[in-house]
């Protein structure tokens, strides 16, 4: 087995509620996968594993907040065996800054791509980022967007700019809107979804996030853009950041979204790719607003060329009454 060696930067996760009550050494090991347990549990040892700046042993129960600092640790291999994305791959994340400051990175996060590597993926953009810019030292998602998702995702460049942009999410400071295209003409006009979840409820031997009362508490509003016939669009808004949770509370309220083959309908699913053109999940985090001090920062991503088009088809379809184009709700 190569030996371990060290890299320039030491990362600064926040603990997140779902991996709330974990013992450190079961979070490390998924966290870094690959690195032998023994090297876990040395860094531990030697204290270059530290949680809210103390020393803490192995078993220690994690806590929503805890901030833990992860020691630059990995496996040497050889160089033909390093990630190094493909050049098509490397151009299409560079032209995806929508934003950047000496704190702060915006990207328009591609849909198909994990934001970090996990089960069964080799790389996310976290990995794909790190590698494009390898003089970085300090280069940390702010929060998550699912893999089929596109539009904004924040990355904090300074363990400062971290710990405001995720307080900022805490504290209920952090705007995030979507644009979701849902089966049928939207009826409810502007409707709140207020609806706990919980995740890993086994159906079909697929772990899935459902809608029931012992869940966590989860806050959709949906607000009316275009509503058509077969399909309608909606700006999403989410007072929570549960799993899927935009995704969920769709079809719980009979509507789900086009192209979702988790908790989607296949038939309109199977519709909207043949004859409007959709391929994938239409779901997409069209603006961020978030202050990171003293400043406010707006970003915004439009849809993709491939989006808009599906929107023209359906534009370009027989409307339902007179009601096929809504302007976007007033703030």
């Amino acid at each position: 087995m190569p030996a371990p060696t060290s890299s320039s930067g030491v990362r600064h996760l926040e603990i997140m509620p779902e991996h709330a009550g974990q013992r450190l050494d079961n979070f490390l090991f998924r966290e870094l996968k690959g690195v032998p347990k023994s090297l876990v549990y040395r860094i531990l040892r030697t204290g270059e594993v530290r949680l809210n700046g103390g020393r803490v042993q192995p078993r220690q129960r994690l806590q929503a907040g805890d901030v833990l600092r992860i020691p630059p640790v990995r496996l040497t291999e050889p160089d033909n065996r390093r990630f190094r994305p493909s050049p098509g791959l490397a151009a299409r994340l560079r032209n995806a800054v929508l934003y950047e400051d000496s704190d702060l990175l915006v990207l328009d996060k591609p849909a198909g791509l994990a934001v970090h590597k996990g089960s069964g993926i080799d790389y996310g953009i976290i990995e794909i980022l790190r590698a494009l810019r390898p003089e970085e030292p300090f280069l940390e998602l702010a929060h998550r967007l699912d893999r089929e998702t596109s539009g904004c995702l924040a990355l904090a460049r300074t363990p400062t700019a971290l710990r405001k942009i995720q307080e900022a999410f805490r504290g209920g400071q952090v705007e995030k809107r979507y644009l979701a295209l849902v089966r049928g003409h939207w009826h409810l006009g502007a409707h709140e979804v207020n609806q706990p979840l919980r995740r890993n409820v086994l159906r079909g031997g697929e772990r899935m996030v459902e809608a029931l009362d012992d869940g966590k508490p989860a806050l959709t509003r949906f607000h009316p853009v275009s509503l058509h016939a077969t399909a309608s669009l909606l700006e999403v808004g989410i007072a929570t950041g549960r799993t899927h949770q935009i995704r969920v509370h769709a079809a719980y309220v009979d509507s789900p979204l086009a192209g979702d083959d988790k908790y989607g309908d296949a038939a309109f699913n199977r519709t909207m790719a043949e004859h409007y053109g959709l391929h994938r999940l239409f779901l997409h985090a069209h603006s961020l607003n978030l202050p990171l001090g003293g400043r406010e920062i707006a970003v915004s991503a439009p849809l993709d060329t491939a989006l808009k088009a599906v929107l023209d088809r359906l534009g370009s379809a027989k409307p339902r009454g007179n009601s096929s184009n809504l302007s976007p709700p007033k703030r």
